[in-house]
Order: structure tokens, then sequence, then C-alpha cells
């Protein structure tokens, strides 16, 4: 017997061969125009009951795991005593784990207490996923991201002095032609601030039942980028990172055009030489048709 998922499921690409147990259901904010992750489902807090059971069962059948995310997206959303009480319990059940894992919005890690922070990572909460999507202010207003680029780096700051991995998501095009430089540059300088782990750079992609939507909320202003504007927008998003720790960046996400991988600070020229050398040769960008909209 295995776990039975309420659909749709989703964890980070570096999460493909963990365990996953979803503590809640869908996402409490649920309101960012370019996400459909959870469009589907009301956002719902799992109880200790259906938790428990199942923690019980896979430790049965997996007790050598040593990866674990909590789904769905939201979490960071428990109160602190309930999350607490899981993630201790995951620790008694699997002796074997190394890392317990979930997403994270700004928001909520904002509206925890330092101490609430330190308590969660105490019991063995060790990396927290957090989108920034934008570092632009305009940018986060029209795509209803519900934060700001200051409460974003607030937020990665309060898990970073508590000693949480931070691991951070961006979206080059998410501004549109209009704002395709304001996105590279400010996300650059929010990724700076915000002093992240890792740092993944994928590309706008909308799927059809949010489309509309989308392009509603921009009053009709938002056009596409295209794989040269794209190029362009990553090679000002490379060179407006300047950071003091170092940040392993990737930027070979399906939806990207063209892949770019190293760490920063010591792979910024380099990153940005490969770059130089894609703007010459546009014929290694991925095929459109592997990509999308």
């Amino acid at each position: 017997m295995m776990l039975n998922y309420d659909a749709p499921l989703y964890r980070p690409p570096s999460e493909a061969n963990s365990l996953i147990f979803q503590v809640t259901l869908g996402c409490s904010f649920n309101q960012c125009s370019f996400c459909d992750m959870y469009r589907s489902k009301e956002y719902s807090e799992r109880t200790w009951d259906e938790v428990k059971g199942e923690i019980d069962m896979m430790a049965k059948i997996m007790p050598d795991t040593q990866r674990i995310f909590l789904a769905d997206g939201d979490a960071i959303n428990l109160s602190t005593e309930y999350m607490v009480k899981i993630l201790e319990y995951i620790r008694e059940k699997f002796s074997s784990i190394e890392r317990i894992s979930c997403y994270a919005m700004p928001m909520n890690l904002l509206r925890k207490t330092p101490e609430d922070l330190q308590k969660l990572h105490n019991a063995g909460l060790n990396m927290l996923y957090l989108g920034i999507e934008s570092g632009s202010d305009i940018v986060l207003r029209k795509v209803t991201k519900g934060a700001t680029s200051k409460t974003i780096i607030k937020a990665c700051n309060k898990a970073k002095d508590v000693g949480f991995k931070l691991s951070c998501m961006v979206i080059l095009g998410l501004g549109g032609k209009k704002y395709s430089k304001e996105n590279a540059i400010e996300t650059g300088k929010v990724i700076s601030a915000s002093k992240p782990d890792f740092v993944g750079a994928l590309t706008l992609y909308l799927e059809n039942g949010i489309k509309d939507e989308f392009i509603t909320k921009w009053g009709g202003e938002f056009v596409r980028i295209d794989d040269n504007e794209s190029l362009e927008e990553l090679e000002l998003l490379v060179s407006n990172i300047n950071a003091e720790n170092q940040i392993v960046f990737r930027a070979n996400h399906g939806s990207n055009a063209y892949n770019i991988a190293g760490t920063f600070p010591q792979d910024k020229k380099e990153m940005l030489e490969k770059i130089g050398w894609l703007t010459k040769h546009p014929e290694n960008a991925r095929p459109e048709g592997l990509r999308g909209f």
C-alpha cells in the first residue's frame, strides 16, 4: 500500500527522489496570476490522524528514507505547534532522515516570529523553497504576488538568520517586453540582498487555464519577450547578482530557451562569457516546441 495523493501534486525538481507527505492541500493565497498549480483545490490543513497514519505506513515501507518534502504549497502556514509535532514525529520514525523541506511564501514567513522559525528549524525543517519571481515592485503588483521586493528580502533574511537553507525561484519574462530590463535588474538586486543558497531561473510559461486572466490583469499591455530578449534579460540578471555568499545558480529549466549554470561569485564572469557566446550563436536555443507560452 502506498500514499494516495490528492492531485495535482507538485514538488521542486531537486525533490524528485524525496518522500512526499501532503500536510496541507492547496495554497492559502492562491492569487498569483502566473500560477495555476492549486487552482483546482480549496486550501485545507490535514488532520493529525491523517498525517500520522501516512507517516506510520511509509516508515514501515520506506524506513531508510533520507529526504522528505512536505506538500502542498503552504506547509509553513500551519501553526508552529502543529508543524513541530509533525517534524518531530518524522524524525522519530525515520532514523536515516537527512533533510525535510517545504515551500514557503514570504507572507507566511513574516507571520512567524523568529522564535517560531527557530522551533521549526530545531525540530528538523532544514530547507525552504521560496518564489521571488521578480524584484520589480511593478511586476510583483501586476502578477498579484502578494509581496514586495522589501518583504521578500525581509522574509528571506529572516529564514537565513535562523539557519535555513534557502532555494529561490525567479521568472524571466514575467514583466513582458515593457518591464524586461527592470525585471532583470531589480531581481538581481533582490537575490543579492536575500542571500539564498540556490537560485533557479525559469522562463514564464502560462497554462491555458490562466493565460486570459494573466493578460487581463496586465490591462492588455503584456507582450511576451522572444528568445533574444530572454537572453538579454538573463545577462542583465546575472550581471546584477553581486553575491557575498555562495549561490548555486541554474537557468536550465525546460521552459528556458538557453541553459546557464554556475556558482556565484566565482563563476559570474564565466556565465556572462557563455551568455555572450550564445548571443552570437542563437542556433543553440532549445526548440520552441519543447517550451511554451
